[in-house]
């Protein structure tokens, strides 16, 4: 596969002329294309087969890479096919009834880089304007930005799944299924702020255990909670696209995923369990995991 990949990025630049930017965004998108295909068992492109190629565009529509992203992956896989097939490398074509996905209006939204910034920096400690609990709320929008961990994954965080050292956390998803996923200095550091300014406060309401993320009576936060927070700060920032905690996670995985992220790394990270696709997950390396994460996320 590699020769085939680097025989097609010749191509694209000597023949095509395509500009460095473009082969370079057709070079990570096959990348990641052959990756997955090898972890499915495939030795060469001409094994591969119409079915292969709709799994992994699902397995990117989960993740959540935005319409656009999708579409340039489904192009630039179309093309090496068809330069494939062209040079007499493969049989056929798999991807000629494979069609480009319609953007439609039901999509969920995704924040650009500037604007999760945006919304982050409103939650201001200093500002005259700022909310009591701003500490919290200000280490909430980070950490679900920061890991892309689901909302009823935020509220049940323990103070103990906390690994500061490592920079990692434990996140319990569905069926109570454990993962590490790497989280960034920037979020620590709020968190570390909240828990010094303001946590101790919340807690001498009620006998709350070790969670992490509190309300005004010393409970656990519930998801209207923090949908009200993300919605809060998303208001005072300006943003008028619909925006929920669940867009955090979309926005995490798409960012990483655009900036040319290992898709199992990804996958692992936001805990997905598809059945066709759970076991090329299952024995990744956590400092595979936290380079990923590193390298990638703009706030790590």
């Amino acid at each position: 596969m590699k020769s085939d990949i680097q025989a097609y990025l010749r191509f694209l630049q000597l023949e095509k002329s395509l500009a460095i930017n473009s082969v370079e965004s057709y070079e990570r998108d096959i990348r990641r294309y052959a990756s997955y295909l090898g972890d499915a068992g495939k030795q060469s492109f001409d094994e591969v087969k119409e079915q292969d190629i709709s799994r992994f565009i699902r397995m990117l529509r989960e993740i959540g890479l935005s319409p656009k992203s999708i579409a340039r992956n489904i192009s630039s896989i179309k093309g090496l096919h068809k330069f494939l097939l062209g040079e007499g490398k493969t049989q056929d074509d798999p991807t000629q009834n494979i069609e480009l996905p319609k953007i439609g209006k039901h999509l969920p939204d995704v924040l650009s880089v500037e604007e999760v910034i945006q919304i982050l920096e409103t939650a201001d400690p200093t500002s005259p304007t700022a909310k009591k609990f701003v500490y919290r709320d200000r280490a909430i929008l980070e950490t679900l930005y920061a890991t892309g961990m689901r909302v009823s994954e935020l509220t049940g965080l323990k103070q103990h799944h906390l690994l500061e050292d490592q920079q990692l956390v434990r996140v319990f998803g569905k069926g109570s299924k454990e993962r590490l996923v790497p989280i960034g200095n920037s979020a620590l550091n709020w968190i570390e702020q909240y828990r010094k300014r303001e946590r101790g406060m919340l807690a001498q309401h009620k006998k709350t255990g070790d969670t992490l993320f509190l309300n005004s009576r010393g409970s656990s936060l519930s998801r209207v909670s923090v949908w009200k927070i993300v919605v809060e700060y998303t208001r005072r920032a300006g943003i008028t696209k619909a925006i929920h905690p669940h867009t955090f996670r979309h926005s995490f995985a798409t960012h990483l995923l655009e900036g040319g992220a290992d898709l199992r790394s990804v996958q692992e990270m936001l805990g997905h369990a598809d059945i066709s696709t759970t076991q090329i997950y299952t024995h990744l390396d956590r400092e595979l995991l936290k380079e990923q994460h590193k390298r990638y996320h703009p706030r790590a």
